[in-house]
């Protein structure tokens, strides 16, 4: 069965499918190993098969590995997908170094990023982040002139302020927002999400199970080479008192029929018609799930169980998304 449920990205912009595929999984994290690169190609063609074609990658994923592995997926079949791009991270070593979003940097991204695709324009590109290193108008302002070139279809930003997102809005139409957002992290829900409504930009929100803290499966303590134990919220006294909470979550999915990480989806995709929960998946095997996941529906009542438990500030911690 086809993900027949779509979601509009900007005011004027293209209609893609409402759930999004992340890429990100299916190459090497912060200097671990790979996924097998054969399942993961068979997860993007089959997700295009099932009517997902919103891939979602980075040119810094795997040191360009994921755009190459996505160019194989897509070979043969480009129009059925519709590709996200984000650049300006700087990696070295695994190791995060800061962000490089001058104007002659982005013209040099782009073509590495076009080629590895092996595609001659790119559906959405976007700075995965601005730090204020660089104008928002220069950034913006070059990545309008890549449009205008043919090798961009629609600009998009990436973890950014209300502020800035208008800034970026003033200069460009944006069509998209990509954002971490779940139960576990609300925040944005005060001046950023209405902004977006406001200006008619789809949010695509990623970290719909919170690092995993909303699949019902974590258990504390986390294994010590658990990257999660760098987070104050899965440190001892805090990942007890979250995983308490998940419970409300556990219980709610139990009578519901559907998986904790179900519930997690489809509260994401129940905040508004404007937003695309982006799940990561390296394994067909998890389609099937994250599909079945946009068509659960929340009554009021259950609705108010989730918003209460997991209100804004419930969850104690913060992580790398509250910046």
């Amino acid at each position: 069965m086809k993900n027949s449920i779509q979601i509009q990205l900007g005011h004027n912009g293209p209609f893609v499918s409402g759930l999004g595929l992340g890429c990100m999984r299916m190459s090497s994290i912060w200097g671990g190993p790979a996924p097998d690169e054969a399942e993961s190609i068979a997860t993007i063609r089959e997700a295009l098969d099932r009517g997902i074609n919103f891939l979602n990658t980075g040119d810094f994923y795997g040191a360009g590995h994921n755009e190459m592995l996505i160019g194989k997926a897509i070979k043969g079949r480009r129009d059925d997908a519709f590709i996200s791009v984000k650049f300006g991270a700087v990696f070295h070593n695994g190791q995060w170094l800061g962000m490089d979003l001058r104007p002659l940097a982005i013209k040099n991204f782009i073509n590495y990023s076009l080629t590895r695709l092996g595609i001659e324009t790119i559906d959405l590109y976007q700075p995965s982040r601005m730090d204020n290193s660089v104008p928002v108008e220069d950034i913006i302002g070059t990545v309008a002139d890549l449009v205008t070139e043919g090798k961009v279809r629609h600009i998009g930003v990436s973890e950014v302020s209300a502020e800035q997102l208008r800034k970026a809005d003033s200069i460009h139409p944006i069509s998209a927002l990509e954002i971490g957002y779940s139960l576990a992290d609300r925040q944005i829900e005060k001046e950023i999400l209405p902004a977006a409504r406001e200006l008619g930009i789809a949010v695509i929100a990623f970290a719909n199970t919170a690092e995993g803290l909303l699949t019902g499966e974590m258990k504390a303590p986390l294994a010590t080479d658990d990257y999660r134990n760098h987070f104050p919220r899965f440190q001892d006294e805090n990942l007890i008192k979250n995983l308490e909470k998940v419970e409300v979550l556990k219980n709610l999915a139990r009578h519901k029929g559907c998986t904790p990480t179900q519930l997690a989806i489809a509260w994401v995709k129940e905040q508004g018609d404007y937003i695309m929960p982006l799940v990561s998946m390296s394994r067909r095997t998890r389609l099937p799930e994250n599909i079945a996941a946009m068509n659960i529906v929340l009554s009021l009542e259950e609705m108010n169980l989730l918003n209460t438990t997991f209100a804004t500030g419930a969850v104690l911690g913060n992580t790398y998304l509250e910046r």
